[in-house]
């Protein structure tokens, strides 16, 4: 599931350079996040990033857009198809997720 943020932003901006696809832009009242780039950082972090970093809680995972950390790791790959290090931990099976205890 994507991740998105809730009306409680206080449009601080700590989210977006933690964003690993530069998924988090700035509205018009708070920051948003393009669901077709955000991975819930699946390859990059056993943790969502902009989560970690927000002071006021409001990055969360989207109820109605539920993703498999299969299709998230997919996304990462063809996001980021000139990174080899990444392409290797997922096709091995050793990358990083939240999905993973």
């Amino acid at each position: 599931m994507a991740t998105y943020i809730t009306s409680d932003c206080i449009n601080c901006g700590a989210c977006e350079p933690e964003c690993p696809n530069q998924a988090i832009s700035e509205g018009d009242e708070t920051y948003q996040i393009d669901a077709s780039l955000c991975t819930e950082c699946v390859g990059f972090n056993a943790h969502e990033a902009c989560q970690a970093v927000c002071p006021v809680e409001c990055c969360l995972p989207d109820p109605n857009n539920t993703e498999t950390e299969a299709v998230l790791a997919a996304r990462a790959v063809t996001l980021h198809a000139d990174d080899a290090a990444l392409t290797g931990k997922i096709a091995s099976g050793t990358f990083p997720s939240r999905f993973r205890k």
